[in-house]
């Protein structure tokens, strides 16, 4: 007869480990999650006296000084912008076209997305601008 030993079988979980790694997961994700909401291309958006704008469903060009373009996380050439744009206004209900250009860039290349979206059917276009304060 040894002492300790015990022939009874273990019934219960052990749930520590599964904690443990329940709580590391929710660190993991609580640290990478703002970086899926950060915007393909740095921007200086010029400031404006606005109104908040409200939650929709819409489409964002971004236009950089460079004139790079992206259509909401998609980065593009002006040739494939149309195509891009077409496809990501079919998926909104809303059709609603957010521009986010830079206040350094050139405005021909704003008014050729702007005419792109209205061509294609958009709704509504809004400017991006931060507050003045």
């Amino acid at each position: 007869m040894s002492m300790g030993a015990s022939d009874e079988a273990i019934t219960e979980i052990n749930v520590t480990p599964l904690v443990d790694v329940s709580l590391v997961l929710v660190i993991i994700f609580m640290v990478t999650a703002p970086l899926f909401s950060q915007p393909v291309m740095e921007v200086s958006i010029p400031k404006a006296v606005t109104n908040e704008g409200k939650e929709q469903e819409n489409v964002t060009i971004t236009i950089n000084p460079d004139e790079k373009i992206a259509v909401n996380a998609k980065e593009v050439t002006k040739d494939e912008m149309k195509g891009e744009l077409k496809l990501q206004l079919a998926k909104s209900s809303d059709k609603v076209v957010i521009i986010r250009a830079d206040k350094m860039t050139n405005h021909g290349i704003v008014v050729e997305a702007l005419d792109t979206a209205k061509e294609l059917g958009a709704k509504s276009l809004v400017f991006a601008t931060e507050q003045k304060k």
